[in-house]
């Protein structure tokens, strides 16, 4: 299972995310703003907690040697700059304690830190709470992964208990629940029965970004290439319940620069979350480097807000902006299917 999880790391390092719907929006622009660049406030809140920074380190990996050592470089990342950071699945740790280091290195680099722990779907609030209690997180994070799986050579295939397991976590979890997708992006009927089962956090993680369905191909004698590109993009989930539906959502799938964290604020997000980034950035980066880069990132993002008379990211979350046609109407056409 390590070597999974190794090979996932090649593969994601390997994907290229030149084009996707983030390039299909403009915002309007503002000629005369009335804003000053000293007063913006980068803050905001993610259900009970509270950001500095609307963007932060989601869940990676872990559960190998090269994986603690990714986690270490992100763990000092994330305390010099003062961003919440998601774990990989630390469902392998839980099955293998030997592999637990790969995961407490946050905390052991970062013990201040907001952190939350991750699992896949299928587990019972027992795996959820065990989490927890391992990375000593502030949320867990429940990733659906059911494509993926399905590709996966040695995935599961029975999802048939899934919508169980999740009640009996959000009823007996130790901390607030994330149903995050994997990136294929969420439908409006999926998270409005997601709002109803009592989840107030979600992370839509659409296409355009990593796509699990391509790297699992990698990893199969008969691939099944007809997979690859599946699901709803982060701004078709986004706009397609936008001001509908009362929850935080994450926004994270093919979040390539400070522009697309802007877009995907305006779109509706309370918070981003970027994996493929920061992969690439502590793989090919010193950890001074990658510092330097995110504190740039947080004075681009600024700026952004700045041009745009936007003060604070709820006043971003307002911003008009205009969509290309053919992804305007993609947004229209899933809005009804909720």
């Amino acid at each position: 299972m390590s070597q999974r999880k190794d090979d996932h790391i090649a593969h994601a390092l390997a994907q290229e995310h030149k084009h996707n719907d983030f390039d299909k929006m403009r915002f309007v622009h503002t000629s005369i703003p009335k804003t000053s660049l000293a007063q913006i406030d980068l803050s905001t809140t993610l259900g009970p907690f509270k950001l500095s920074t609307p963007f932060f380190i989601n869940a990676m990996t872990g559960g190998s040697e090269q994986s603690k050592l990714i986690n270490e470089k992100l763990a000092h990342v994330a305390k010099a700059c003062d961003l919440v950071m998601a774990t990989g699945s630390v469902s392998i740790a839980l099955k293998d304690p030997s592999l637990a280091d790969s995961f407490t290195i946050l905390e052991k680099i970062h013990p201040s830190g907001l952190r939350f722990a991750n699992v896949g779907a299928g587990n019972r609030s027992e795996q959820v709470n065990a989490a927890i209690d391992l990375v000593q997180a502030s949320a867990c994070q429940i990733h659906v992964n059911a494509l993926q799986e399905i590709v996966m050579p040695e995935g599961d295939k029975d999802f048939s208990t899934w919508w169980d397991d999740l009640e009996d976590c959000i009823q007996h979890s130790k901390a607030p629940l994330i149903v995050k997708e994997v990136g294929f992006g969420m439908s409006p009927s999926t998270i409005q029965k997601l709002v109803h089962k009592g989840i107030t956090m979600i992370d839509v993680s659409g296409q355009g970004g990593t796509d699990f369905a391509w790297i699992e191909n990698q990893r199969r004698n008969h691939p099944l290439d007809f997979f690859n590109g599946w699901g709803h993009s982060t701004l078709e989930s986004l706009l397609s319940v936008k001001d509908k539906v009362n929850v935080d959502l994450i926004a994270s799938g093919g979040i390539r620069n400070v522009m697309d964290i802007a877009k995907a604020l305006a779109a509706g997000a309370k918070a981003v979350g970027l994996s493929s980034y920061f992969l690439k950035l502590v793989s090919h980066h010193t950890v001074d480097e990658a510092i330097e880069r995110v504190e740039n990132l947080k004075e681009d993002l600024r700026m952004i807000c700045c041009v745009l008379d936007a003060p604070s990211i709820e006043a971003l979350r307002k911003v008009p902006f205009i969509l290309d046609f053919e992804l305007a109407n993609r947004i229209e056409q899933l809005k009804k299917t909720g």
